[in-house]
């Protein structure tokens, strides 16, 4: 849905037109998805295609030019998702006093990419760069809760499911059924599964395109977090989604936590 802005400025309604060409080509659907004159959005797209960033389709209709990808090819090159999530996981550990993880899936595991040293008085071994697992972790869970149990079933058949701690899952079928629950709720925990003594809750973050990109999570002393509080999890929660949309995520596409 493209926001109208028939009372803006040649730059809000160019903007509006932009927007529009990423769902609509043809200059009827433009006007009414905007609200904009067809005159007007003719005349922006022609200038629009003069700066490259449309083009004529040859059946009357235009499409996104080259100069939109160059743009967000430059853009990403210098996009840090740990700088634009640092608000939200400051807040959040500010609010738990909790250590806080941002990690960002890269194959069959993911990499801390952001971590917060709670406001207890002891830290944790995790450091920026460390990969982790999927099975074992809160972050890991919610992660691949998102995925296909196909292609959850092919990453463990690569990367085997190891015992980290005594309660790590260690069957593929076994948590192929867990992660339908993770899925349900819109949080994971990890209840001393990847390492004794430790407790998390994790909740996933989405991309610009709606697709899992990684996840968040507090961490813990077991004797000083409790996996089933409902009000740290609503923070946890609150704050995947907070960096879902800094990095671009449609809201729509971020999921809303059901009641556990």
């Amino acid at each position: 849905m493209v926001a109208t802005q028939t009372g803006g400025g040649s730059i809000d309604k160019a903007l509006t037109v932009l927007e529009a060409l990423a769902e609509h080509s043809r200059v009827t659907d433009i006007a009414a998805g905007t609200g904009l004159p067809k005159s007007t959005v003719h005349r922006i797209l022609q200038s629009l295609v003069g700066w490259g960033f449309a083009r004529a389709d040859g059946n009357g209709g235009y499409l996104p030019g080259p100069r939109i990808l160059t743009l967000a090819g430059k853009v990403m090159s210098r996009f840090d998702p740990a700088q634009h999530a640092d608000a939200a996981l400051q807040a959040l550990r500010d609010r738990t006093g909790c250590t806080v993880h941002f990690a960002i899936r890269s194959g069959d595991e993911a990499v801390y990419v952001r971590k917060l040293e709670g406001l207890r008085p002891y830290q944790m071994g995790s450091r920026v760069g460390m990969s982790l697992r999927l099975h074992s972790t809160s972050i890991g869970k919610a992660i691949l809760a998102q995925l296909p149990d196909r292609e959850v079933t092919a990453i463990m058949s690569r990367t085997g499911l190891e015992p980290r701690a005594q309660h790590t899952i260690t069957d593929v079928d076994a948590l192929v059924a867990h992660l339908a629950e993770v899925r349900r709720r819109g949080h994971a925990v990890d209840d001393e599964e990847n390492e004794r003594g430790i407790r998390c809750v994790g909740a996933p973050v989405f991309d610009h395109t709606g697709a899992v990109l990684g996840g968040i999570s507090v961490s813990g002393l077991a004797f000083e977090i409790d996996v089933r509080d409902a009000s740290l999890i609503a923070e946890v929660v609150a704050a995947a989604r907070d960096v879902s949309l800094a990095m671009g995520a449609p809201p729509e596409r971020v999921p809303a936590p059901a009641s556990a």
